[in-house]
């Protein structure tokens, strides 16, 4: 299953790879196609780098700045940060309306392994009455290999396995740094109690 996800990750890498090659040359609005074009494209689920371009950073001094901050939605953000500016902004595609809950979704597996419906619905602006619409989008998302998750009716929640990373602010990189050595000294402990348990019975019994 993780390799799934493994395989959808180095994919998505090497699909930004041809926009990246692009951004060398693209200027104005052949920088916004380009930016269109990244946001739409299937298996791409990444755009630090995208904007870390030149050709992305001149579009943020022009009238078509409002693709740059489409662009960091689309890396940071979720499905709710678009709603919430979307009379500033472009709007979005079929395709990219989609991609960006699939990534929404992600986001939100980030946080929590098992997602409410409830939580799903609200942060996908889908209505409550239509758990369809929510369990088919799930699905995609689940068969385009961003995510692996079951989805459990009974309790009206996603329980999430595994899903690929999204992209990372600069300023946020120290903290992320931080937790992960926080979470590997737990990780150490915990299997050393795990190893010291068995240990502790024996001898008791002995």
């Amino acid at each position: 299953m993780t390799d799934d996800i493994s395989t959808t990750s180095l994919q998505g890498s090497q699909g930004l790879q041809q926009f990246l090659l692009l951004a060398k040359t693209a200027r104005g609005p052949a920088a916004v196609e380009l930016v269109k074009q990244a946001l739409s494209a299937g298996g791409v689920y990444v755009f630090g780098e995208l904007l870390e371009t030149e050709c992305v950073k001149d579009l943020s001094s022009e009238s078509n700045n409002g693709y740059v901050t489409l662009l960091e939605i689309f890396a940071y953000g979720t499905y709710s940060d678009y709603k919430a500016q979307a009379t500033a902004l472009p709007p979005l595609t079929g395709p990219q309306t989609t991609k960006l809950k699939h990534l929404t979704i992600v986001t939100l597996a980030a946080k929590c392994w098992s997602i409410p419906y409830s939580t799903l619905l609200r942060e996908l602006d889908i209505a409550a009455s239509n758990v369809r619409e929510l369990e088919d989008l799930i699905i995609e998302a689940i068969y385009a290999g961003i995510i692996q998750a079951k989805l459990d009716q009974r309790n009206a929640q996603l329980e999430v396995e595994c899903f690929i990373g999204r992209d990372i602010k600069r300023e946020k990189l120290d903290s992320m740094i931080e937790k992960l050595e926080h979470c590997w000294t737990a990780r150490v402990e915990v299997h050393s109690s795990v190893i010291m348990t068995p240990m502790v019975v024996t001898k008791l019994c002995s």
